[in-house]
């Protein structure tokens, strides 16, 4: 299971995130091999994050690991429940003193953005193959924004592009990240 949950977002992070640019900075960070996938069968919010401290503590001590991605393979397929792990974690990220040197970005197979209807195809930019916590280094993230001309623009650029493409384009790419092997 690990393997098909790791090559499932390899193949999305791939095929969509960097073939459409829905993350602007990952083309370098997949070329590099900096991504670390970490599948995690924690199935209660306080398992999980643990996992994604001990993933912090691990991206502390390895400089050459530049973000993590980790996989829920067991858990948190509703998404409400998924949105409580965000908050606890995103809390216990200031409390453990990570704040400022890590930051989480979310993904979901059934990802809604709060002023969004469930069936708007905008809510594929943050849909995945598997519920999963990305800790980022801020400053990395910051060195990248600083040199992307207009980075305010991403988030539009990117509600359009899944616009234009349509939900059924994006639900048959994610089907084909599951299925690749």
């Amino acid at each position: 299971m690990h393997h098909i949950a790791v090559k499932a977002m390899q193949n999305w992070v791939s095929s969509v995130i960097v073939k459409y640019n829905f993350c602007p900075f990952a083309r370098k960070e997949v070329e590099q091999n900096a991504i670390h996938y970490r599948v995690c069968e924690s199935q209660s919010p306080e398992d999980a994050v643990m996992d994604m401290l001990d993933e912090c503590q691990a991206l502390t001590q390895t400089p050459e690991r530049e973000t993590s991605l980790l996989i829920f393979t067991q858990g948190f397929a509703d998404f409400d429940a998924f949105l409580d792990l965000v908050d606890l974690a995103n809390a216990l990220l200031v409390a453990q003193g990570y704040e400022g040197i890590f930051q989480l970005a979310n993904f979901h197979p059934d990802y809604v953005f709060a002023d969004a209807e469930e069936d708007d195809p905008a809510n594929y930019t943050n849909r995945a193959p598997y519920p999963a916590l990305h800790v980022i280094r801020e400053a990395s993230m910051a060195e990248a924004l600083e040199s992307y001309d207009d980075p305010e623009s991403i988030p539009d650029n990117n509600i359009r592009l899944a616009r234009r493409k349509g939900t059924a384009f994006w639900q048959q790419l994610l089907r084909q990240c599951l299925q690749e092997k």
